[in-house]
């Protein structure tokens, strides 16, 4: 495919266009980008370090609720004697302690309260306390069981479903929230004395508050995980209460000691992760921010999408810009061109008045003063020459008259058959035809028969001046002898063999021709003769001047007949004809030619 001038400075223009505004714009996304991860990760690790804090502080001061019974002396002895000793004074004093309690945080949705001397224990659901129940299995309580044996105060039991403590708290379907429990043990200060227990549920809608404000909703996602991987709270409600076992939440686990972000992407979340480790005393939980890439960078977006939009605008300007420059500069070159095609075909005339001023222009007007020198010369030295060739060839025709010599030829073949001298009657026809060919000015392109014909009787006149010293063979099949080839191509490669090989010669003399049509379907001719060859200098001299040509010396070398075939060859069959050489100083002299069966070009002959 060839590419214009005209494509080519639009394609041109476009590049250095497309190009820089491209890298621009890749170039500063990818610097916003990388900014507004950095700032990002930054900011969001400072905020929910706060969150963090702030949800300690919280957790700790729910914990710590049971404390205050401890500066409570009417609850804490009915704690350390148990209810029977005054039933009426000491329920009424744990009621009251419960309904205290109850009411110190709005998101306490039950508080269980287990005395141990006894087995009494109370629920408060919704400030309605429940009457005195009997709780002889407390320890198949998990949490109960597990504050036994544990060194603090306090236990928190994951998001759950609010349950009746005891089953003696009446809790509708209806209201059945989730709810994150605290567990208390009560111990007699300063032994460790068991004394009971005090559970607490509180809704989420205090650390829900909290974690609200370290996230955007429906843009975000937020995670607070216990140490055991179950989800305290999630910007997801459905997943709160539930053990994470996404592999995200593995790999925070593996570098949450070293690194405060990583970036993540599967089927479910593609895009950066912030997290952070409580420290004491919930120093195994994580807090984890996820932000998409979409959110993340959606302002580089819309700085790229803008920067887009403008380059799109710029783009169609320089495209409009580009054709009319490349029209402008291109519209003169085509007509240049077409008044060039137009010489080509022999029409010296150019039909356009200017085109332009510049460079182009100074060259449309050289080109017609190049069309007009080119028809002088063609009419005052061309046609003049012409004349001159056909002058001197009348002249020379006159002279000699090729039928006077035919009509002697024969008069004197007569006299040598009356005399009975067939020999020389017999070359006497040889030569006759060798003239009558060799002087046929008419035909350019003949049969290979034809040439066939012509060199045996040169050969013919060869043997009787060689007569035992050479012999002669020539082998043309039948498919190749009529074949139009160009004229006088064989007889000037024999000649050669006479002329450089023959002369000092003392042995017999051999030339072979052959000549055949290869299955390629070009046409092969080799003539080989036994005489003196040459050495590999002057083989390389020779084939350096058939192929480039000589200085003027050169040419009137022997190379002279085979450099004119080799010419003759490529104009006929537009360089598709092929000359090798070969020779030693022992092995004689071979030319071998291939060509197309068929003349590509016709050459017209006045």
């Amino acid at each position: 495919m060839q590419w214009g001038i005209r494509k080519k400075l639009i394609i041109f223009l476009l590049l250095v266009t497309v190009l820089p505004f491209g890298s621009s714009i890749a170039i500063t996304y990818y610097q916003t980008t990388k900014s507004l991860n950095n700032r990002f990760v930054s900011t969001n690790h400072d905020l929910i370090v706060k969150g963090e804090e702030e949800l300690t502080v919280y957790l700790e001061d729910v914990a710590q609720m049971s404390s205050v019974l401890y500066r409570y002396t009417p609850f804490m002895n009915v704690m350390r004697d148990g209810l029977s000793q005054n039933l009426g004074t000491n329920q009424e004093e744990v009621r009251r302690a419960l309904a205290y309690l109850f009411n110190t945080r709005p998101e306490i949705e039950q508080m269980h309260l287990y005395i141990d001397i006894g087995k009494d224990s109370f629920t408060n659901y919704h400030s309605r306390i429940s009457g005195r129940g009997k709780y002889i299995s407390i320890f198949s309580h998990p949490y109960y069981s597990r504050l036994t044996r544990y060194e603090g105060f306090s236990l928190i039991e994951p998001p759950h479903e609010i349950y009746s403590y005891n089953n003696i708290s009446v809790i509708p379907d209806s209201e059945k929230k989730k709810v994150l429990s605290f567990h208390n043990i009560l111990r007699d200060v300063p032994s460790d004395k068991l004394l009971g227990f005090l559970s607490i549920d509180i809704n989420l809608s205090k650390i829900s508050a909290i974690a609200g404000r370290l996230f955007a909703k429906d843009m975000e996602d937020l995670f607070i995980m216990d140490d055991k991987g179950v989800i305290i709270y999630s910007s997801n409600e459905s997943m709160i209460g539930k053990e994470n076992k996404e592999k995200w939440f593995e790999q925070v686990k593996k570098v949450s000691s070293t690194t405060k972000s990583m970036e993540w992407k599967d089927k479910q979340f593609s895009g950066v992760i912030v997290h952070d480790k409580f420290s004491a005393p919930y120093k195994n939980w994580y807090i984890v921010k996820r932000i998409p890439y979409n959110v993340l960078y959606q302002s580089a977006r819309e700085t790229a999408l803008i920067n887009i939009l403008i380059g799109i605008v710029t783009l169609v300007i320089v495209l409009i810009a580009t054709m009319f420059v490349s029209f402008k500069i291109t519209a003169p070159i085509k007509v240049l061109i077409d008044n060039m095609k137009k010489v080509e075909k022999g029409e010296f005339e150019a039909d356009f008045d200017s085109l332009g001023n510049d460079e182009i222009g100074m060259l449309g007007r050289h080109f017609k003063l190049m069309i007009s020198k080119i028809n002088d010369l063609i009419e005052r030295e061309y046609k003049l020459d012409i004349e001159n060739k056909e002058s001197q060839l009348r002249v020379l025709r006159s002279q000699i008259n090729p039928h006077f010599l035919y009509n002697a030829l024969q008069s004197i073949g007569t006299l040598a058959l009356k005399s009975k001298a067939v020999p020389v009657y017999s070359l006497l026809t040889s030569l006759s035809k060798i003239m009558r060919y060799s002087m046929n000015m008419k035909e350019d392109i003949v049969p290979f028969i034809s040439e066939e014909m012509h060199v045996k009787s040169y050969l013919l006149l060869q043997k009787q001046r060689f007569d035992e010293q050479f012999e002669f063979e020539v082998n043309v099949s039948k498919e190749v002898q009529e074949i139009l080839i160009p004229k006088m191509i064989l007889q000037p490669i024999v000649e050669n063999c006479f002329k450089h090989g023959f002369d000092q010669r003392l042995e017999k003399a051999t030339i072979q021709i052959e000549g055949k049509l290869l299955d390629t379907g070009m046409v092969y001719i080799c003539v080989r003769d036994n005489g003196v060859g040459v050495n590999e200098e002057e083989l390389n001299r020779i084939r350096q001047e058939l192929c480039n040509g000589g200085s003027k010396e050169e040419k009137q070398r022997e190379t002279i007949g085979l450099k004119n075939i080799y010419d003759r060859l490529q104009i006929y069959y537009a360089n598709q004809a092929q000359m090798w050489i070969d020779s030693n100083e022992e092995s004689g002299f071979t030319v071998t030619v291939q060509f197309p069966m068929v003349i590509q070009k016709e050459v017209e002959h006045t």
